[in-house]
């Protein structure tokens, strides 16, 4: 009796003093953003420059008119599948045809990852089983398009990774997809 006392005791305490609501303090003199430097009475010290660079000017190539990785992933489409299936509908097709298209004129520095997802129905195993078959007949169908199995991973996110919440078909359809993620 005495030893569950104890023990309750102390998981209570544990309990109790294990997290802390306060905010963490900030050091004003840290948040400083020149730099200070030590130096002799011959040195002088001048301040330290710094530069913001803005999205326009970090165009990749842009001499070799070849565009940066974020501009082709937003060109990149994403591929819908029915409830339960992995198969491709011919306007699925289509898209992964533009896709490869883009992949082998603009580009083919970079390599392709392909992201599996599934809605909520069925149990984590089958839905990252599925996600990867899904992702699987995605790079089957570049593949015959020309582009090389070397350029393209793969992965299943199986449910985990939504784009809608809401508990309703239209939502459930929107998840059941692949995504295509450019890599360097």
């Amino acid at each position: 009796m005495k030893s569950i006392v104890l023990s309750s005791v102390v998981i209570a305490l544990l309990v109790f003093s294990g997290c802390s609501s306060k905010e963490p303090a900030v050091d004003a003199k840290a948040m400083d953003t020149t730099e200070v430097v030590d130096a002799t009475p011959d040195e002088e010290v001048a301040p330290i420059a710094t530069e913001t660079v803005t999205s326009e000017e970090s165009v990749v190539n842009s001499s070799t008119n070849e565009l940066d990785m974020e501009t082709i992933e937003n060109k990149l489409p994403t591929i819908y599948f029915a409830f339960d299936k992995y198969d491709i509908t011919p306007d699925m097709q289509e898209k992964i045809d533009a896709a490869a298209e883009l992949g082998k004129e603009v580009s083919s520095t970079y390599k392709v990852k392909l992201e599996g997802n599934c809605d909520e129905w069925g149990s984590d195993e089958y839905n990252f089983a599925l996600g990867l078959k899904r992702a699987n007949a995605v790079k089957q169908a570049l593949v015959n398009d020309g582009v090389d199995s070397s350029r393209i991973s793969l992965v299943s996110y199986g449910e985990s990774n939504p784009v809608c919440t809401e508990h309703t078909k239209e939502c459930w359809s929107k998840n059941r997809r692949v995504d295509f993620k450019l890599l360097p």
